[in-house]
Parts: C-alpha cells; structure tokens; sequence
C-alpha cells in the first residue's frame, strides 16, 4: 500500500478530473446494472401477450420508486409497455457510451499527466545523481527503468484505472440489482467469491516478484543492445557478431522465460472464476424450477437474475486480473523509488554560499580520498597543493596514479574522505555546486559531443548564446575553417557522440563550447592524447587560445605538452612524489626525469 500510496501521490494535481471521471464511471456502473433490470419486463411483458394485464413491475429497489409510480399510471398495453422498455435500453446505452467515453479520456489524463510528472522526476533526480550513482548503474538500466518499468506503471495508472473504476461500480449496481431480486438466492450464490478471491490475493506477491524479475532481464537485454549497438566498430573489427547475437538470444529467452512465468501465474484466476460461476449456474437452475412451479419468481424475473449474475462475474474476473496489474506495475515501481530514495554522496548544504568570482587560489589542503564502490582500492592520501590565479599546473604521473580523480574533486564530482579542497579559502562543500561549476570549464581525453547541429554543441557552454558569439568561439577553437566546409556549415547535424567528425574536429568543437563559457578555471584531461600529429598541432593552438588568462589544472600522458607549465607535479600512487617546472625535475633524477627518458627513448625507438 505505501508504494501504491506514493503513486498515486502523483495524481493529486489532477484531482477534479479524477473526481469527475469517478463520477462518470458510477453513472457506467448504475447503466450496466439498468441493463440487467430491463431483462425481466422483456421477458415477461413484451415477449408474453397474456401478461397485458399484469401490473407493470420494472424496478423494486427504493430508488426507483418513482419511476414504478409512472410506470403504474401508463395504461398496461404491449405497445405503451414495449414503448417504455425500448425508450429505457436507447437512453442507458446511451448514457452508459458518453459517461464512458468522458470518464475513459478523463482517468487517462490523469494517468498520463501524474507518470509524465513521475518520469520527470525520476529524470531530474538521476541527472542531479553524483559519479558514484553512475559507477554503480549502468547506463542501460537506468535507461530501462525510465522508460520500460515506467511504461508498466502508466498502464497501470491510465487504462487500468480507467477499467478498475468502471468494472467496481458496474459490481457495485449488479450486486444491488441480484440482491433486491432475491437476497437469500444472491447470498447462496455469491459464497464462492472467497474461494476466487483468497487465491487472487495470494498471487499478487507472486507476480509482482515475477514482475521486478522481468523487468530486470529486460535491463540486461536492453544493456546488451546498447553495448553492441554502441560498440558496433569493436564488434565488426573482432568478427564477434555471432558472439553478441548467441549474448542477445540468451537474455531474450530469459525474458521471456521471466514473461511467460507472469502469464501463468495471472492467468490461473480466470478459469478458476469460471468453473465456480459454472457450479453456481447449476445450482441456481435446480433452484428455479421449484420457484417457478411455486409461483415465487417469474421467467423473466429468474432470467434477469441470472443475466445480472453472470454480469457480475464478469467484473469480479476483470477485477482479479486488474489486481494483478496493479501487482506488476508496483513490482516495476521498485527499482524507480530506488533511484528516488537513493540518498546522494555530494549534496549542497542548507545555506551554502555563491562564489561570486575566483580571485586567489584552488588549494588541496591535506587531501585524502577513496572510491566508496571499492574501500580497499585506490586511494589519495595527505596531498597538500596549491594552483595560484593564472597558473598553469601540469599533473603527471603513471596510469593509476591519480591525476583524474584529484582534479575531479575541485568541481565536487567526488567529495573528500579527508582534507578540504577550497577555493579562495572557501572549503567547496560551503558553495553552491551551480556557482561553483560555474566556474569551472573542462575539456576531457573523452570528448562527448550531442547528436544535433554543430551551433548547438558549441552554443552548450552558454545559454542563449548569439549567433555571433558562436561563430567567434569556433574561431578562436581553430573550428570554423572545417565547420564552413560541412554541408550545413553550423546547422550540420554531426551525429550520435559527434561520429561524423574526425577526433581532432570532436576536440576543437569541445574548445569552442569551453571558449564560450569562458569560466576562470579550466580543467584539461589528457585533450591530446588520441589525436595525430597534424590534429595535436591544430588542438594544441586551440589550447593556448582557450589558456589565455586562465587558472589552468593540466592532466598530462606526454610530457612535452605541459614543458611550459609554471608548475609540474608528480603524482605517485595517491600522493605528491614530486613539484617544480620542467629543468627543476629533470635535474633531480626522479620519477619525472624516468617518466621522460623512457618516452623519449619510446619516440627515437
């Protein structure tokens, strides 16, 4: 109930129309149940000529007095009685259909309206999420659980809704309408309604484990599409096409292993439905012959009692396997709450301060860190250092070393264990995160562009960004002279993570997003170590534009892109090994000096 509860907290802003469509659905159900009412003065009046002069008995429930009063005072003929009976099937069908149509699209609004309310919730909640979250999930599951398990709970909260609303109150007035007709019969009748309801009920849980099942093979499936589909180079270049179809195969089958384990488990309710209305139905008709020959109940009222019986197990039925929706979309709803309740490693503090403008310094006072994932892994440990306004500091050091993960922890992608990274003095926990990424720009060795216009990429690193300011971004990123060459110049679309465009192309668009922003602290991770020599060439002109004036944190492989830095430091696993420019450390003959003799040495090899 509680994570029932919580989705359907999501339709609260749409109560009127939910109000109204409740209000509807009961006029449906009241319909079905006039349905069944008029079944026994067709039988009895309309299709038995000797009744003429009977009394005309439509409905004996308190509510339609009135309506027996008219029907009393319209003199007793075939004709008027026909007249009546045929008026009354036109007007409730014809209420049932428009209160129907109006209830359906109404509880469909509010359906789709509260799960576009929850996807985008659950979308703005994953995108505020830290790296941790994104180590922890992959990107196809995520994926899967936004789209697929919420697609489950739209179903649930739309059309379902829609035919749990209706199929109630259609129950509701064909239960009136069997117990004014003969209430000990009604009560005999409907005894079997525990031996189908106890096991509905007991199947809910088993479906909404099957249900969280499914879901999860259908996250694997969809993780292998994505990997083969994105990796599709990699698959081609090691002849591994059968090997991921044969990986594909595998986790279809166990989703529909997972799918048809649900379908067994939600259909078992209907045939048990049916043979116990099957045993009803036999027992009422041993009933009937006694009553009729008795004079008691008439055929048509008899008849019409059992029409509505039969009436009635048709929503009990429905409703059964309506529970067992609402079992699958709340098994589908636990791994979206998951990510709702996820609590967030790097959050703002309550009152946390703007930073306004960087003036001074960043400094790494007594800096230590690990990976949460993996405590006993990699770790950062005392490191003590300072990047002075308009400096360029190079971090070097061996794969592993941690040259990343210390300049990922100035804009928080990662918090401290212990220490403080501060800015201008200022601890960067204390500041607002939007200020503070402010900033701070970042061009990576992974570059990641967006599958849309080459304008829209750059125009990424500032809102609203003018035509103009666009193209002098691409400038001064030495991007425009292959951007005017493209068919669409600016408006080409560059495709998915910017594919039809070589590396150096992908990084020179990433310069001019970061030129744009035009943020006092850059961050550059490796931005050269993919490219060939021309492309590094034209990269690295793109780099000393972007430099200029910058308080600058350089992630360096080769060494002879960071010679000019006003500060080297060597970094060796998780500490400082070593700091000076580029003739200090080659002349003490340490890690750094090694590190450039070998590569070197690589170079005239």
């Amino acid at each position: 109930m509680r994570e029932l509860s919580r989705l359907l907290r999501y339709s609260h802003p749409y109560t009127p129309h939910l109000l109204a469509s409740v209000v509807l659905m009961a006029c449906v159900g009241a319909a079905q149940a006039l349905t069944a009412l008029l079944i026994g003065p067709i039988f009895d009046r309309v299709l038995d000529p000797s009744s003429v002069e009977a009394p005309v008995r439509l409905f004996t429930i308190p509510i339609f007095r009135y309506a027996v009063y008219l029907s009393d005072l319209m003199p007793a003929s075939i004709h008027n009685v026909w007249t009546m009976v045929a008026t009354g099937i036109l007007t409730v069908f014809f209420i049932k259909g428009l209160c129907d149509y109006i209830a359906n699209y109404l509880i469909n609004y509010v359906g789709y309206s509260a799960i576009t309310d929850l996807r985008q919730t659950v979308f703005d909640r994953v995108v505020h999420q830290d790296a941790h979250f994104f180590e922890a999930n992959s990107t196809a599951r995520v994926m899967s659980s936004i789209m697929n398990d919420l697609e489950k709970i739209q179903v649930a909260l739309s059309h379902i809704l829609a035919d749990w609303l209706r199929q109630s109150f259609t129950a509701v007035g064909l239960l009136a309408v069997v117990l004014q007709t003969d209430w000990r019969l009604a009560i005999v009748s409907l005894t079997v309604l525990p031996f189908v309801l106890v096991p509905t009920l007991r199947l809910g849980k088993k479906i909404r484990r099957s249900t969280r099942r499914a879901q999860d093979d259908a996250a694997e499936l969809n993780q292998v599409l994505q990997e083969t589909l994105t990796g599709h180079q990699v698959v081609k270049s090691f002849g591994a096409e059968e090997v991921e179809s044969n990986r594909f195969r595998a986790r279809a089958e166990k989703l529909r292993d997972s799918n048809l384990h649900y379908v067994a488990q939600q259909a078992i309710a209907s045939p048990i439905i049916e043979f116990f209305g099957a045993v009803t139905i036999v027992g009422l008709l041993t009933y009937a012959r006694t009553q009729i020959k008795s004079g008691a109940m008439t055929t048509g009222e008899f008849t019409g009692f059992v029409i509505a019986l039969l009436m009635l197990y048709e929503p009990v039925k429905r409703l059964t396997g309506i529970h067992n929706i609402f079992q699958q979309a709340l098994g589908a709803s636990q791994k979206v709450f998951e990510y709702l309740d996820r609590d967030q490693h790097v959050t703002e503090k309550p009152g946390a301060a703007k930073l306004a403008r960087f003036e001074k310094s960043i400094q790494f006072d007594h800096v230590g860190f690990r990976y949460p994932s993996v405590p006993d892994g990699f770790k950062l440990d005392a490191v003590d250092l300072e990047v002075k306004r308009g400096q360029v500091v190079a971090l070097v050091g061996s794969s592993g070393a941690g040259k990343t993960t210390l300049a990922n922890l100035v804009p928080r992608f990662y918090d401290v264990t212990s220490g403080a990274v501060r800015i201008d003095g200022r601890d960067v926990r204390d500041l607002r995160l939007a200020s503070l990424r402010d900033k701070i720009s970042l061009v990576a060795q992974d570059t990641f562009l967006f599958n849309d216009t080459v304008a829209a990429n750059i125009g990424y690193g500032l809102r609203h960004a003018t035509r103009e300011q666009i193209h002098e971004a691409a400038r001064n990123a030495m991007a425009e002279e292959f951007i005017v060459r493209l068919p669409q110049g600016y408006d080409t679309i560059i495709g998915e993570r910017g594919t039809k465009l070589s590396g150096g192309q992908r990084q020179r668009l990433a310069i001019a997003r970061a030129l744009l922003k035009n943020a006092p602290i850059l961050i550059l991770d490796e931005a050269t170590s993919h490219l060939d020599t021309e492309s590094e060439r034209l990269v690295q002109s793109a780099l000393q534009n972007l430099m200029a004036h910058r308080t600058v944190i350089v992630i360096a492989h080769r060494l002879s892109t960071v010679r000019r830095a006003d500060k080297i430091v060597v970094l060796d696993r998780g500490g400082v090994a070593e700091t000076g420019t580029h003739d200090e450390l080659i002349s003490r003959g340490g890690i750094y000096q090694r590190l450039h003799d070998m590569q070197f040495l690589e170079a005239d090899a």
